[in-house]
């Protein structure tokens, strides 16, 4: 019976996740999709879409990394996860009332801070909740596939569509919605904090510092790989409807189109990256798939026709499959139960930091002064930094380690 109720509140809690975690990233790039249409209006310019993306990254390093440390040293997740959520569905709303850029940036620095903790929150309550067997399965549709599903593929035609025929500060109020149930499914099923107080001395016992998990190669090398993938991924995804509609000179719906097609690749990828992953090991598939998601940049730069881009894009569009490997299950696999938040927001807060805050910032910059295709050039060269890292990983996938050491097992039985 026991059993029974378990994997139906894992099964419960990942569909909740899941749809918490990919309202983030439809809130996220909301900016991305929309500001097309805002553009004008506001007389923007794509600097200032790369300040409004590397503000909003740069609250979630901050919130992420802080806001997992200490939710570690007081065992505190529900209640933090439900205000975060509330907080950035109310910011997103605002967005669409705001009248010039300075409010604009406010609020999306306050969204970020909200938006900072929920991953490794959830990655934490997904991780305690799930049967062994299921773990990475579970973290992968969590962080990879939810992302994609509702902020690459249903994101952009729900927005542009609403953006179309109400006008883009319609787009942002109405997502106000979606959040605020959300936030009622976590309140109504998501189970209280264990109230048991062993479990928080034990985790204060084993509190450490950020320069202590720094100490883990897998963790040092995961954090470099988070800076050139964030890199990688907010460059391209923050400047690619931009790029898409002035430079490749696409229509609005087309660009929703290719745009959906990201999100596809992202949701399918995301769960089978992982998969391989486990099969062939963590460091080669990253190293393969970054490789892989190098060309993405220059399908979008040189692929003609909307149905040839959108089906190598697609293809291509496999990076996405990779931030679980690296956020969330090799550190699970590397560093012990009770620091494992602490961790996720150390290595989303580095790569926030340099991906997400500095990359947009100086890719706008460079989009203004050397033409948009100085972005897909930028994230082109992070990609390829990414497979640079990872060959210095150490493996963490149980089938490769255990048959590593059976191996070295025989070898030393028949000395």
């Amino acid at each position: 019976m026991n059993g029974q109720h378990s994997v139906k509140y894992e099964n419960t809690l990942l569909c909740i996740l899941f749809l918490a975690f990919g309202f983030v990233f439809f809130d996220r790039l909301a900016i991305s999709f929309l500001f097309p249409f805002m553009q004008e209006e506001m007389n923007l310019t794509n600097t200032d879409l790369g300040l409004l993306s590397s503000v909003l990254a740069l609250a979630w390093a901050l919130s992420g990394a802080v806001v997992g440390a200490y939710s570690d040293r007081k065992g505190i997740r529900k209640p933090i996860l439900l205000v975060a959520i509330i907080l950035f569905s109310l910011c997103s709303a605002i967005s669409g009332l705001v009248t010039t850029f300075l409010t604009l940036l406010v609020f999306r620095l306050i969204m970020g801070l909200a938006e900072g903790p929920i991953l490794p929150l959830s990655q934490y309550l997904m991780a305690e909740a799930s049967s062994p067997k299921r773990r990475g399965f579970n973290m992968g549709l969590l962080q990879g596939s939810a992302a994609g599903l509702l902020g690459a593929v249903v994101a952009p035609v729900v927005l542009v569509g609403l953006a179309e025929y109400y006008g883009w500060r319609h787009a942002f109020v109405l997502s106000l919605i979606p959040g605020l149930i959300i936030a009622f499914l976590v309140w109504r099923f998501v189970k209280p904090d264990d109230a048991v107080t062993s479990e928080r001395k034990h985790i204060q016992k084993e509190k450490v510092s950020f320069i202590d998990l720094l100490k883990y190669r897998n963790i040092l090398v995961c954090a470099l790989i988070s800076c050139a993938y964030l890199s990688w991924f907010v460059v391209l995804v923050s400047f690619t409807p931009t790029f898409l509609v002035k430079q490749r000179l696409l229509e609005p719906s087309n660009m929703a189109t290719v745009m959906s097609c990201l999100g596809i690749a992202w949701v399918f990828w995301g769960a089978v990256v992982p998969a391989i992953s486990d099969r062939i090991g963590r460091k080669v598939t990253i190293i393969v798939f970054s490789l892989v998601a190098a060309c993405c940049p220059i399908v979008l730069m040189f692929a003609q026709g909307t149905l040839l881009l959108s089906s190598l894009v697609i293809l291509t569009y496999t990076g996405l499959g990779c931030f679980t490997l690296f956020m969330a299950t090799i550190p699970a696999e590397t560093v012990p139960k009770a620091q494992l938040a602490t961790a996720l927001g150390l290595i989303m807060g580095f790569g926030e930091l340099v991906g997400g805050f500095a990359a947009p910032m100086l890719a706008g910059l460079a989009a203004d002064h050397y033409g948009l295709s100085a972005i897909m050039w930028i994230s082109f060269f992070a990609a390829l930094t990414a497979a640079f890292f990872a060959i210095f990983l150490k493996e963490t996938a149980p089938i490769i380690v255990n048959k590593t050491a059976v191996l070295s097992s025989n070898n030393l039985g028949g000395i």
